[in-house]
């Protein structure tokens, strides 16, 4: 859809929303997790226990790539196997205390990173984007539906 100055909404927040994204991937964090760990991390939290090949699928890696993975973070603590109950053959990951607070130590330095980015804006800047949070809630929610 066109906005009234012919640029559409999504060419205009993809370049924003990149940006960002770019900028916290590449934030030093205390245990400088890769972003494709964090993100495993986080869908195990949030989802519960998965297949590694569901992972791989649901993370865009391949199975290789996220069977080492996986194994990495498994040896550093981060994540377990257990045996899938509705499948004696198959194997679960799951996310362990250490990697939920690696997740949460993470997630309190993002937040500081963008608290003190704030202090940076003039204050009606700061105020639109926070007005602007409930929408963006929305349309991430939005997307999410249309995946299912």
């Amino acid at each position: 859809m066109e906005n009234p100055g012919g640029t559409s909404r999504g060419s205009q927040l993809l370049p924003v929303l990149a940006r960002l994204v770019r900028f916290l991937r590449q934030l030093d964090s205390p245990d400088n997790p890769s972003a494709v760990s964090l993100a495993v991390l986080r869908r195990l939290a949030n989802d519960g226990p998965g297949r590694v090949t569901d992972l791989a699928r649901l993370e865009r890696a391949s199975q290789p790539g996220m069977t080492q993975l996986v194994g990495r973070m498994e040896k550093a603590g981060l994540v377990q196997r257990a045996p899938d109950p509705a499948d004696g053959r198959g194997v679960l990951v799951e996310v362990t205390r250490e990697g939920r607070d690696v997740i949460a130590r993470t997630h309190a330095h993002y937040v500081a990173t963008l608290d003190e980015l704030f202090g940076h804006l003039e204050a009606e800047d700061s105020e639109a984007i926070v007005r602007a949070i409930p929408a963006l809630e929305r349309l991430a929610r939005v997307a999410e539906a249309s995946q299912d």
